[in-house]
């Protein structure tokens, strides 16, 4: 016979179990799909990959802009003085490697420059003393 106080409800929560068990599964293949999704998209790509880190002091005397590597990072790639007041918008500094080392480029007026090694702007700065 049936008992009407609780509708036929025994007061069991075996159901219970399952239900959980189907809500664990779902979450973890969603968690699952969104990284081989960021693998597969390369979103994980680049992290970490920061260029060289560089302290740099500038100074100038005329047409010539010195820049002394103060400490950081040593620039292993070609170091660049790229922006306006340069010829052509882009010059090679030579020398300029690890700290204490110096480079020089010219300059033929006024305006920000920026030291690119490796395509990695490492330093800016304005030159004023023309």
């Amino acid at each position: 016979m049936i008992d009407k106080t609780n509708f036929g409800l025994s007061g069991d929560d075996s159901a219970v179990s399952p239900v959980i068990g189907v809500i664990l599964m779902v979450a973890i293949t969603v968690i699952l799909a969104a990284v081989i999704g960021a693998f597969v998209l390369g979103l994980g790509d680049g992290i970490g990959d920061s260029g060289p880190q560089a302290s740099l002091s500038f100074s100038e005397d005329g047409d010539t802009v010195t820049v002394t590597h103060q400490g950081g990072d040593n620039l292993s790639g070609d170091a660049e003085a790229v922006g306006d007041p340069i010829d052509n918008n882009r010059e090679s500094v030579s020398g300029l490697e690890g700290p204490g080392s110096t480079g020089t480029f010219d300059v033929n007026g006024n305006g920000n420059i920026s030291i690119v090694v490796d395509d990695t702007v490492v330093a800016t700065y304005e030159v004023t003393a023309q």
